[in-house]
């Protein structure tokens, strides 16, 4: 049985819902953020990155324009943020466990909401997680929304992660660069991605962010600590059980809408991998769409747009 309970607090949305609660997924409990104007719009499940990293703490500077439209579920997936606990066993960390989680809380907010499908839209490592989930449940849902999207093996990313350093590093005469990658010193792969714009396009640094997640107001200090802690966990210990080999290989056809939202400038998830796997992919139909201001980060570098384009989408599609 599932089992809601309020606890904490998030910022009240007059005629709408605002709440933040625990509920029981897979036997564990975990922690979701529910925000909508109106309990008529459409639901939009995010699945978050990492894997393990949240985005609920950040939800308060970009979800605001997207709450209009939907009804927006942040969702700390077990051993992430504020559903990290030192006691959860390591062997609950797998992706198999995630994908089953993920179909039980979409059935739970379909029941709630009385909506026959929901949206999901997956960041990074989610899109990852959210493209399985449509491979095996496309019933549930409207449309997947990839973004920053997930596509070659860790070890083609790397390569293509490597050239592109090398490029700019070249370009900007950045020794130090250049020196990790011809293996004289420790490569820093993500300080060179945020160093060059990679990461996010506007910030050469984590500083921006955790400043933002600092001022969360559903997040307390203990849970902020928290998502250091339950990334190093998640990183350690998430066994891949599901598919073996990279997404664009073993993820080929859908049968529900995909819409890969693509930063220009990232290289984080880089974008030759995302635009092969779009490429590729079946779908009754797909769509590419580029964010011209943004690197990985497209929902918090361009908010509005973000929203705009995600309403666009339930407009055609509902």
């Amino acid at each position: 049985m599932l089992i809601w309970t309020v606890r904490e607090s998030t910022p009240a949305i007059r005629g709408g819902i605002a709440s933040l609660e625990r509920v029981n997924l897979g036997g564990s409990e975990q922690s979701i953020l529910i925000r909508g104007a109106k309990l008529s719009n459409p639901v939009l499940l995010f699945l978050h990155g990492g894997p393990g990293m949240p985005t609920m703490y950040l939800a308060h500077a970009f979800q605001r324009p997207l709450e209009e439209h939907f009804i927006a579920v942040q969702w700390d997936r077990l051993g992430a943020g504020k559903s990290f606990r030192k006691d959860i066993p390591p062997a609950k960390i797998r992706v198999s466990r995630e994908v089953a989680d993920t179909v039980e809380l979409i059935e739970l907010l379909r029941e709630r909401f009385h909506k026959n499908k929901i949206y999901v839209a997956g960041f990074s490592y989610g899109s990852y997680l959210a493209m399985l989930v449509a491979s095996r449940h496309h019933e549930l849902l409207h449309a997947v929304i990839g973004i920053g999207q997930q596509a070659c093996s860790p070890k083609q990313e790397r390569q293509l992660q490597e050239a592109w350093i090398r490029e700019h590093a070249v370009a900007a005469h950045a020794e130090e660069a250049i020196r990790q990658l011809d293996g004289k010193e420790p490569l820093d792969r993500e300080k060179w991605l945020f160093e060059f714009g990679g990461e996010l396009h506007h910030s050469k640094s984590w500083v921006g962010l955790l400043a933002t997640g600092l001022l969360a107001p559903e997040y307390r200090l203990a849970d902020a600590l928290n998502v250091q802690r339950g990334l190093s966990f998640t990183h350690r210990n998430l066994k891949y059980d599901v598919i073996q080999g990279a997404l664009m290989d073993e993820v080929t056809s859908v049968r529900v809408p995909v819409y890969f939202f693509m930063g220009r400038f990232d290289f984080t998830a880089p974008t030759p991998c995302a635009e092969e796997y779009f490429r590729r992919l079946q779908a009754p139909s797909k769509e590419l769409v580029w964010f011209e201001d943004s690197a990985h980060f497209v929902f918090f570098e361009e908010p509005k747009r973000f929203a705009a384009e995600a309403a666009r989408i339930a407009a055609t599609l509902n």
